[in-house]
């Protein structure tokens, strides 16, 4: 390839995606790239798209508005990382990425590019969205497809959603609720009478059904513990404050102390809701 010193599309501010697609392939270049970049593969990426991808919910959480493109950035180059290297082994291109998606989102829509009605709720497109996704699944099973690389959570969901749409699902949440009190108990069974191998198995079905329970409550579960990981660290971060005010850290209070001054974080809480 050319050198990629004097290349004009690498250094157009108004380049667009041909300026980072330029740019990945001169970082992928055998001949002048970068040797990290030379060395990645699509299993040493995946965590990064990953990564990535929870950067750019955290943000939303956050309404971190002003980090969005840089985030959104980083998720958009790892997309242009993978399409680069299945372009190398002659799997793939970026535009054939551009075009599956785009002949999707197309068939996906009649009620938007086709003949149908544009006269539907959320909920029924969504309904309809699963229905048109379950006929290009053809006669593979129920849970076929539901990727295993998602989060465990959030994987859950969309396993108990699938069996949910063809009758495998508790009607009410009242119902929910009652397994989640039983799999608790079965839990304290497993730590007072069991092993290790049966009380990480017991915990895991309390999670499941606990996720079941948010999705019957229309609660996404990954947002709901993101924002309990950030309540505990704004509150936390409050009793180092009040602790180092004392000259004192966290190892050098009482657990009494420092629960006092978490109910303090507690109680500004529920002042600014």
């Amino acid at each position: 390839m050319p050198d990629p010193r004097h290349d004009p599309v690498i250094f157009d501010p108004e380049g667009g995606i041909a300026r980072l697609r330029a740019i990945m392939a001169a970082l992928r270049d055998p001949a002048g790239g970068c040797p990290w970049d030379l060395a990645q593969t699509f299993a040493t990426i995946a965590p990064y798209t990953l990564e990535e991808a929870h950067e750019v919910a955290d943000a939303i959480d956050r309404a971190a508005w002003g980090e969005m493109p840089g985030e959104l950035g980083d998720l958009l180059l790892k997309v242009v990382y993978h399409a680069q290297m299945s372009q190398e082994a002659g799997l793939f291109g970026f535009y054939d990425v551009v075009r599956g998606i785009s002949d999707k989102m197309v068939a996906r829509h009649p009620h938007v590019f086709g003949s149908e009605s544009r006269d539907k709720s959320p909920d029924q497109q969504t309904r309809d969205w699963e229905a048109l996704k379950a006929r290009e699944r053809g006669r593979a099973g129920v849970l076929d497809g539901v990727a295993l690389g998602l989060p465990a959570l959030t994987r859950a969901v969309k396993l108990q959603s699938r069996a949910a749409r063809v009758g495998f699902d508790w009607p009410d949440v009242a119902q929910v609720v009652d397994k989640v009190a039983e799999e608790a108990g079965e839990l304290v069974e497993a730590r007072d009478s069991l092993g290790p191998e049966a009380l990480t198995e017991e915990f895991g079905d309390l999670m499941f059904v606990m996720a079941n329970l948010a999705r019957h409550l229309k609660i996404d579960p990954e947002a709901a513990l993101r924002q309990a990981n950030s309540k505990f660290t704004r509150r936390f971060a409050h009793i180092e404050a009040r602790l180092a005010q004392q000259g004192l850290t966290p190892a050098d209070s009482t657990l009494e102390a420092m629960d006092a001054l978490w109910n303090e974080a507690r109680a500004a809480d529920k002042l600014r809701r």
